[in-house]
């Protein structure tokens, strides 16, 4: 074996300071995007609360979205699945037109009224702009591989002000039971950089105020495994009848277009029966999970809702509406397992998002981040029960099987295969 001239530590700087300029190339170009797209979701928001009747138009904004990108779109549709694909196998750089279509699309759907998130925006935006730099440093594959990752990273890190969930959710989403080490440097430089400058732009996040942790204790673990278990079963769920809805739509609309226009309509008449309580990020009704009881039907409804606009092909993420159905489903089992309304509304917010994303340790570091260290350990366990009860499916289809979950038996293992 060739000795180093170097100690490895003196070679190492070179590496540091490569990923650290690239890195925070990434967070600048990620970050301000997300600012960006944040500050016309804010817009968007209350131009639609203040001017209801446009929900009505909804199936036409569909329309529009489905045929822009039918003509415009059709190579990068596939979005976050799209992404994690190109880590996984890199083939070609992902067109930039990714970026601006899928801000478009999303902000249309929030204007308009579908119920879909932010998350999926803004990882596309961070992949995208970053994947552009392979052009600019002529990047082998293996480094382009660590380029994306470092852009979904910044990209979660910045839309939702977590910027260590943010580095690992980009190191943990691309296969189930395993990490990519080899690009946690820049992922981390990427997501703390890209937090910071979104709030140079004057970002600024929303505050859930968990208070009333209860001490640790026979009764309080075993709730908790028993709610994580609720968790994992719901976004599992999730994440199936929205692969379902979608596959049913594409079977039976062949014309892409038609899809959201038929979705928006359905969105728009159930609007019209239950309100506007179920549309859009649904942030007051989040912050509300946290300070009383809420009906206990909540999250079905956004479940549904949800389910219709992202299956239908509406544009924009599934994990704020999954922080919205967890938060709203712990509101509701909090009085049956005796445990605070804040607290499992907390822990519902992050480990549904763990069961359907397969992502604990992201969903584990988010709690603490968000709701402060003493639901630390409460929320380990529910993001993994939630995440070893959710099977090996999931919102993201690109998403590979690294490892098993967990070792059946061999009965049960050869009846269950991984998906």
């Amino acid at each position: 074996m060739k000795s180093r001239r170097y100690p490895e530590q003196i070679a190492l700087l070179p590496y540091i300071g490569k990923w650290t300029f690239i890195a925070g190339l990434i967070a600048l170009l990620s970050g301000t995007a997300s600012a960006f797209f944040l500050f016309a979701l804010d817009r968007a928001t209350g131009w639609r609360e203040a001017h209801r009747w446009i929900i009505w138009l909804l199936p036409l904004a569909g329309f529009a979205v489905g045929w822009v990108y039918l003509k415009l779109g059709s190579s990068v549709e596939a979005g976050n699945n799209l992404l994690i694909d190109e880590i996984h196998d890199p083939k070609k750089v992902v067109p930039l037109r990714m970026a601006p279509l899928v801000l478009i699309g999303t902000v249309i759907s929030h204007l308009f009224g579908a119920s879909v998130g932010r998350e999926g925006t803004a990882v596309q935006m961070g992949g995208t702009l970053a994947d552009q730099l392979t052009h600019v440093f002529r990047m082998r594959h293996a480094e382009r591989r660590i380029l994306l990752m470092a852009g979904i990273s910044a990209g979660f890190a910045s839309v939702f002000g977590t910027p260590l969930a943010g580095a690992i959710f980009g190191l943990e989403v691309l296969a189930i039971g395993r990490l990519r080490y080899d690009a946690i440097f820049p992922c981390m430089v990427a997501a703390i950089a890209a937090d910071q400058v979104g709030m140079a732009w004057g970002v600024h996040h929303t505050h859930y105020a968990v208070s009333g942790v209860v001490a640790i204790g026979f009764w309080s673990m075993a709730a908790v495994l028993a709610a994580g278990i609720v968790f994992g079963l719901t976004g599992m769920l999730f994440a199936k009848s929205t692969h379902a809805a979608s596959a049913f739509m594409k079977r039976h609309v062949a014309y892409a277009p038609l899809r959201p226009l038929i979705g928006g309509a359905l969105v728009a008449m159930a609007v019209w029966l239950v309100g506007t309580r179920y549309i859009g990020l649904g942030i007051p009704v989040m912050v509300e999970a946290f300070q009383q009881p809420l009906a206990p039907t909540d999250f079905i409804g956004k479940f549904l809702f949800t389910v219709a606009s992202l299956g239908s092909g509406f544009k924009g993420g599934e994990v704020t509406p999954l922080f919205y159905i967890g938060a709203t489903l712990g509101n509701a089992l909090a009085p049956l397992l005796h445990l605070p309304f804040a607290m499992l509304a907390g822990l519902g917010f992050v480990a549904v998002f763990a069961g359907a994303a397969n992502t604990p340790l992201a969903s584990t570091i988010m709690a603490i981040e968000l709701f402060g260290p003493a639901i630390g350990p409460y929320a380990a366990l529910a993001c993994v029960v939630a995440y070893l009860f959710s099977g090996h499916a999931g919102i993201y289809r690109a998403q590979k099987v690294g490892m098993l979950k967990h070792r059946l038996p061999p009965v049960a293992r050869d009846r269950k295969p991984p998906a």
